[in-house]
């Protein structure tokens, strides 16, 4: 039983971390999946991978329904809980853009059933009747839901250059100017409608509202690097399948930064500061979406 969890646990932990957008919430789910697990009759499960794909579902389901109401007083932005990816996660298109910070808070919009729905269906490629058996809704439901799903989170999301070689590289000519203080240079890297949003969860100062515009964010980057230039030393590293910076004053983790890149310009900066989101920050999580493998409740 126990080869069984450890097997699938990148799948299921990729699951939950979806389905919830934290990772201490994912491990919790899988903490408590295990134990229900532990608890089965072996001789009673035809197929293990399925049977846990159910369990974390309706553990994250439970779980998600029960923060919501949490993170609707939540102070200042929430953002998800960064994960520290391998650099094979951005060779996986679908699963690269679906832990992205972009399309993590659009999942956020959605009900807990629709989050269900959506990545089980288009990330990880479930059918509409096997995901009825996990989340409790007819076939019919569930189609309707996907549907509805699928145009909302299309409808929202922003596109962005998977992490790569070009990525990191503007990434790094961007951190020089702001620590330059070479404001033509930042802004040439900036899109027009960039935006900036930091997540302190009033814990630690942050901006408690998104920044937009490159003017803006210009010469908001530019302020905090130059605060913290003399203390700080920065890391360049890959969170949530994106290029990342990891802020770090006096050895410990300060703050992380994901970038959102496309066409070779900034379009997104993700500023984590909230600490109690940053104490597994060096975990590296493995990630995976089992597509090679068929569902067989």
């Amino acid at each position: 039983m126990e080869d069984a969890f450890t097997e699938h646990r990148p799948l299921l932990f990729t699951i939950a971390y979806e389905m919830l957008g934290s990772a201490a919430d994912a491990e919790d789910v899988l903490q408590e999946s295990y134990l229900r697990w532990s608890a089965v009759d072996p001789a009673a499960v035809e197929h293990p991978r399925a049977y846990l794909v159910r369990v974390v579902t309706r553990q994250a389901l439970n779980h998600l329904r029960a923060v919501r109401a949490r993170r609707e007083e939540y102070v200042g932005t929430w953002l998800p809980e960064p994960i520290r990816t391998a650099p094979e996660v951005s060779e996986d298109a679908i699963l690269a853009e679906s832990v992205s910070m972009a399309v993590m808070l659009v999942l956020e919009t959605l009900n807990p059933t629709e989050r269900a729905v959506f990545v089980l269906h288009d990330v990880f490629g479930y059918t509409h009747g096997e995901i009825a058996l996990s989340v409790g809704k007819t076939e019919v439901t569930v189609r309707q839901i996907a549907h509805r799903a699928r145009r909302h989170v299309h409808a929202r999301r922003r596109r962005f250059d998977p992490d790569c070689d070009a990525s990191r590289e503007v990434v790094r000519r961007f951190l020089l100017a702001a620590a330059t203080g070479e404001i033509q240079a930042l802004m040439d890297l900036l899109a027009p409608d960039v935006v900036q949003i930091s997540d302190g969860g009033g814990k630690v100062v942050a901006a408690r509202r998104p920044i937009t515009g490159r003017d803006d964010v210009a010469r908001f980057v530019i302020k905090v690097i130059r605060n913290s230039a003399a203390t700080t030393h920065v890391e360049h590293t890959t969170y949530n399948g994106m290029p990342a910076a990891r802020f770090l004053t006096g050895g410990e983790l300060d703050w992380l930064v994901a970038f959102e890149i496309h066409d070779g310009r900034i379009t997104g900066l993700y500023g984590i500061r909230n600490p109690d989101k940053l104490h597994g920050a060096d975990t590296v999580h493995p990630l995976d979406r089992g597509a090679s493998q068929p569902w067989k409740p």
